[in-house]
């Protein structure tokens, strides 16, 4: 059994969460807020430039947090990925440099680096457990932000050999849910459909083209259940090793274009542009270390992403893009 946290976190612990107005930081702070976590630190790109080592060193030492959590990157789809490769290289390298680097001198006793599961091989055997992780090449539509990811994880790893301190790493699946980022070419694939199938429902269309074939195989975890994960490592998990975050259920692209179809009301013919790219064959993770120390998911795909495509209609003027 990986090593496990005696000290849990208590409703007065300090909480840094880097990125709290993205998907997943949101998500934490609503987590850690519904659960009387009342000394919650957070700060928007004006108030620190993670991306600025001095910067991001005085906001730590003004505000002193007991606990860091990395939710903060650079993130996007096949497409933003592939037309700004340096953008999501440098960012990502920067950010998280500077919040481990800047969390080390501090003090910081405890942080949760926060990966992605694009770190492993592009044709690791599936589903993938954290012993894949550079034993084969990656998928080249995204290998930049993957290279960043996987500099963060070694990162990690080298601050406990070095100095000791028990910070972790943690590697999710494809992460959705309100709050997410639905522009209909730069963000991931599940809200890029929610965006599309809406718009071609609500305009009377008779088709909508989605990229690929469908036939890829995607899982998909609720940033929600996301938020509980992440708790309940930091309460349990204290181990070099990075350790998957996920559900253990995939399904294709295409049903997943169905399922949005279904939720929007649009009733016309889906087309797949095969000419674009497909990514990754499928990207199942292995969840068997997770699940030993307690944690599985409550939030099903199906009522997951109806729940997150309701918040997108009901945010229709004020959903990121």
């Amino acid at each position: 059994m990986d090593g496990v946290v005696a000290q849990h976190l208590t409703q007065d612990t300090r909480i840094f969460i880097a990125g709290h107005r993205g998907l997943v930081g949101a998500a934490l702070w609503r987590h850690f807020a519904a659960r009387g976590y009342d000394a919650l630190i957070g700060a928007g790109s004006r108030e620190v430039d993670l991306r600025d080592p001095g910067a991001t060193r005085d906001f730590l030492e003004r505000t002193r947090p007991q606990v860091v959590i990395d939710a903060a990157a650079r993130t996007g789809g096949i497409a933003a990925n592939m037309t700004r490769p340096v953008d999501f290289l440098s960012d990502n390298l920067r950010i998280q440099l500077n919040l481990l680097d800047s969390a080390v001198s501090v003090g910081v006793d405890r942080l949760l680096f926060l990966g992605s599961s694009c770190i492993y091989p592009k044709f690791a055997d599936q589903p993938i457990s954290e012993d894949a992780l550079l034993t084969g090449p990656l998928e080249p539509t995204n290998e930049a932000y993957a290279m960043a990811k996987i500099a963060g994880i070694m990162h990690v790893r080298s601050i406990r050999r070095q100095y000791g301190l028990r910070y972790i790493s943690a590697m999710p699946t494809n992460v959705y849910g309100p709050g997410d980022n639905f522009n209909p070419h730069d963000s991931h694939v599940l809200p890029a459909m929610i965006r599309r199938f809406y718009d071609a429902a609500r305009g009377g269309a008779e088709s909508v083209t989605c990229w690929g074939s469908g036939t890829p195989r995607r899982e998909f975890l609720h940033a929600d259940d996301l938020a509980a994960a992440c708790h309940h490592l930091l309460d349990h998990y204290d181990d070099e090793r990075p350790i998957n975050i996920g559900t253990g259920t995939d399904c294709s692209i295409a049903e997943l274009a169905s399922m949005v179809a279904d939720a929007a009301g649009f009733e016309g013919v889906i087309r797949w542009d095969d000419s674009r790219p497909d990514g990754t064959p499928r990207k199942l993770i292995d969840i068997v270390r997770l699940t030993e120390l307690g944690w599985t998911a409550k939030i099903g795909l199906a009522d997951g992403l109806k729940s997150t495509y309701e918040w997108f209609v009901d945010h229709q003027d004020d959903y990121r893009t």
